[in-house]
């Protein structure tokens, strides 16, 4: 079957709800024998299945996208920026239609999937203003009748392979910026929510695009391994774990890619006792447990400074009245986790912090919602006392979970932090400038909230990991990904006066 569209009233139309790939602009069934079940976190039920792409389907991709590049590559920025201007536009008249799928294959409060689909607009918007984005410099008279000037140029074909916790925004990270700059794409979002992509890859046709500039593929390792290997393809961007991170970006480089890498996270937030108590907690509920705790931003450890650690028992009394629930449910506060292998990974984390002497203030290994027996429920859970040796510190749980940590001093609390081998996000709550200025000054992490608990920064900044939390040079979104996305080419020019007789042979390297 092969189709422009891939969807109907929000409903999958390819046969036995298979999601379908994007080769050369048509929505088209894989011959693979291999599908993936993509089911709903909330019941286990399957919504669809994902196709594992063929070797020959994946080359078809890469071809496509190759040929595609030849073309657009030539047309002026202003262009590219005027499709770009109707995708954004298609994206926010369809951002709740967005959502509703996205809430349905995550497990997402339908509010948060809104916020999903809106951070990846933001991107987009960004990407409109591409003529300005792609400006090069010039010097005039660098040298007696020489001038030098640069342009930037597009890239050829890029990839992304995008995780299951942000379906919307991550893949809008990357292709809106990729494209805009002057590249064709392909997307290899994650097997566990595919219909999210698909819906955007659907709009993205439907704003005039030409046909074959971006392409989605399904599947693995091995569709991965393929993109990373793959001698026409020029850059790989990831989002995910540490040890796939690593396996990214060593593989994309030995092949002799440009590769950025976002992996794991252990995002710290420091309370001082001059700070908003009520504002603490509201934040410290809402960063710890939004999204069931699935964000590579999420905060994760709370670092309370001396007497602010009177605050940790309303802190758990506030945590104790949120409740889980389905997506569909305006009083869920946050819905499942996205898997069983997932919730596994919690439990196992909980169980160890019990028996490596936290103390388990809030546990929720047992957490049922009324009606919805299978779903990867895991409530509110927060621990004290926490040490730098506990399993529960060293790694990223990606559940509703606050570990809290105590400390006599700033100092203390920027050593703790600095010691931690992630420099993904952290945040400090202060009424003292002082305070906030020492710590944002000193801290060894990439993204500073200063009371603010997710300090993700807008798409004209960049999203700016630290240490193990990234591999490569160059960042997401903002000016980064101009630069991770192009090449720049500097011109060296004179034009000779006939009137003006030859000086002779320059023996030095010096412009003259």
């Amino acid at each position: 079957m092969t189709t422009s569209r891939a969807f109907e009233n929000g409903e999958l139309i390819h046969p036995e709800n298979k999601v379908p790939l994007l080769l050369n602009g048509e929505f088209v069934q894989s011959d693979t024998k291999t599908f993936i079940d993509v089911t709903n976190p909330a019941t286990q039920a399957v919504i669809c299945q994902a196709p594992v792409t063929t070797a020959g389907e994946m080359e078809a991709a890469i071809a496509s996208a190759k040929t595609a590049f030849k073309s657009w590559s030539e047309v002026p920025p202003p262009e590219r920026a005027r499709h770009m201007f109707q995708y954004q536009s298609l994206l926010k008249k369809h951002q709740a239609d967005i959502a509703t799928v996205l809430a349905k294959e995550t497990g997402k409060v339908f509010d948060d999937a809104m916020g999903d689909v809106w951070r990846g607009i933001e991107v987009a918007e960004h990407a409109c203003g591409i003529p300005s984005l792609v400006m090069g410099e010039t010097v005039e008279n660098v040298a007696r009748n020489i001038d030098t000037y640069s342009y930037i140029q597009p890239l050829g074909v890029c990839a992304g392979i995008t995780p299951f916790n942000f379906p919307a925004m991550i893949p809008l990270w990357m292709f809106p910026m990729a494209i805009a700059c002057g590249n064709s794409f392909i997307l290899k979002p994650s097997e566990q929510d595919p219909m999210t992509p698909t819906m955007l890859a659907e709009l993205f046709l439907e704003a005039g695009f030409p046909k074959d500039l971006l392409q989605l593929v399904h599947g693995g390792k091995e569709q991965v391994d393929t993109l990373l290997t793959h001698p026409d393809i020029k850059a790989v961007s990831f989002v995910g774990s540490v040890p796939v991170g690593q396996h990214i970006y060593k593989t994309g480089t030995d092949h002799l890619k440009r590769v950025q890498a976002f992996a794991g996270a252990k995002n710290h937030v420091v309370i001082m006792p001059d700070a908003d108590k009520q504002r603490v907690i509201d934040n410290l509920v809402g960063s710890s447990c939004g999204a069931a705790g699935q964000r590579c931003m999420a905060l994760s450890v709370a670092v309370f400074v001396g007497a602010a650690q009177e605050w940790i028992p309303d802190l758990k009394e506030a945590l104790s009245q949120i409740k889980p629930g389905p997506s569909d449910d305006k009083t869920s506060a946050y819905g499942p986790l996205i898997s069983p292998q997932a919730k596994e990974r919690a439990l196992r984390l909980i169980a160890s912090a019990h028996e490596q002497g936290a103390d388990v203030l809030l546990d929720g290994s047992d957490c049922t919602v009324p009606g919805y027996p299978n779903g990867n429920w895991i409530g509110p859970t927060l621990f004290d006392n926490v040490t730098v040796e506990m399993d529960v510190y060293k790694e990223e749980i990606f559940g509703p979970a606050l570990s809290i940590v105590r400390t006599d001093s700033l100092e203390d609390a920027i050593t703790l932090i600095n010691h931690n081998q992630y420099g993904n996000g952290t945040s400090i709550f202060t009424a003292s400038g002082a305070a906030a200025r020492k710590y944002q000054h000193e801290i060894e992490v990439g993204q500073v909230g200063i009371n603010v608990p997710i300090p993700v920064p807008l798409p004209f900044f960049s999203f700016t990991g630290w240490k193990n939390s990234f591999y490569g040079d160059l960042h997401a979104y903002g000016k980064q990904a101009v630069r991770f996305y192009t090449e720049t080419k500097t011109i060296t020019a004179r034009w000779f006066d006939e009137s003006i007789p030859s000086e002779g042979a320059n023996m030095t390297i010096k412009l003259k």
